[in-house]
């Protein structure tokens, strides 16, 4: 999956002394007789905990798309006049709200939500399969594993999102030229084909790999510092636990990719609303325009609304993740 979403990882908060896995749902066996849930149930609980994630927090996604998308104008002086510019990020959200209304924070939540479920889904399952073939679910902790079975996870998962994720950032511009979902598909495909939808892939997979370790290794440090503070009460205090784990390992991790993430924003919605375009998807060509246009600045454009979006990300995606396997646990 994109970086956008942090995979709910360690997700089995029980209240027995066990000390749970660092991995994502264990293998189905460990997971029926722990859960009583089938391998299905884990991938629809995934999915729904990623699209409530991406719907929750899309408001903070608007303004990371519209901020990383400053001076990328092929008129630099028009970019650089802009009202955004020297604003500061409370300012930038009430403009936002005062010319395009509240819904103008939430334009483009259609595609992700077409896109979210169905990425899930495509994670946990490629998530499992890999961890099983390199040994994940033996007894103790794999870390090196789990961390790779994420990253192939992800690159399967992205291949799945990033079409509606491209959709997604061209609705959420400011002046949008496209009237919706179904629009901007048709239109896309028409005047610019297929490979419009993957132009900023190579970028996004790129991304996630650097994500997924510094998530991983910030997520293991975190939890057993934090786990070692109050030993006592290991068991009732690890939801807390695995949620400041996780809103830490995600902000430093979304910190980290910024750069990264820009250009894959870049490389989205190019030759939209007059923004730049570029010759191929090469991340070092991409890199290399913007900052000699910009400036090295320009590839931190959006970084509060990153850290702010995947810090309580994590909290959401794991408590919803929690309710949805409760409530299969009926059926």
């Amino acid at each position: 999956m994109s970086s956008d979403t942090i995979k709910p990882q360690n997700l089995h908060f029980h209240t027995t002394a066990t000390q749970p896995s660092t991995s994502s749902p264990s293998s189905a066996g460990d997971d029926d007789a722990r859960d009583g849930l089938s391998f299905w149930k884990f991938m629809v609980a995934g999915s729904v905990a990623g699209m409530v994630e991406h719907m929750a927090m899309f408001p903070v996604d608007t303004l990371k798309t519209r901020m990383q998308m400053l001076g990328a104008s092929s008129s630099s002086s028009a970019a650089s006049s802009s009202p955004h510019r020297q604003a500061e990020f409370i300012r930038f959200v009430a403009s936002i709200v005062r010319n395009e209304g509240p819904l103008g924070l939430y334009r483009g939540i259609g595609a992700m939500g077409l896109g979210a479920g169905p990425a899930h889904a495509v994670y946990f399952s490629v998530y499992e399969i890999c961890k099983q073939k390199l040994g994940g679910n033996r007894p103790g902790h794999h870390p090196l594993v789990h961390a790779a079975s994420g990253v192939v996870a992800t690159t399967a998962s992205d291949a799945v999102l990033t079409p509606m994720d491209v959709v997604k950032q061209r609705l959420q511009l400011r002046r949008s030229p496209y009237g919706g979902v179904k629009d901007c598909v048709v239109r896309m495909l028409r005047e610019e084909g297929l490979r419009a939808f993957y132009a900023s892939y190579r970028t996004t997979v790129v991304m996630n790999a650097p994500f997924t370790a510094v998530h991983f290794s910030t997520y293991e440090a975190m939890k057993k510092v934090l786990s070692e503070i109050s030993p006592d009460n290991a068991s009732e205090e690890r939801i807390l636990v695995h949620v400041a784990a996780g809103g830490t390992a995600g902000a430093l991790a979304s910190a980290i990719t910024t750069p990264l993430d820009v250009v894959k924003t870049r490389l989205q919605c190019q030759g939209v609303c007059g923004a730049d375009t570029f010759s191929s998807g090469s991340i070092r060509m991409a890199l290399r325009q913007i900052v000699d246009k910009e400036g090295p600045k320009a590839l931190l454009q959006g970084l509060k609304p990153r850290v702010l979006f995947h810090t309580p990300a994590a909290a959401i995606c794991w408590s919803t993740y929690e309710a949805m396997k409760n409530l299969l646990q009926h059926f």
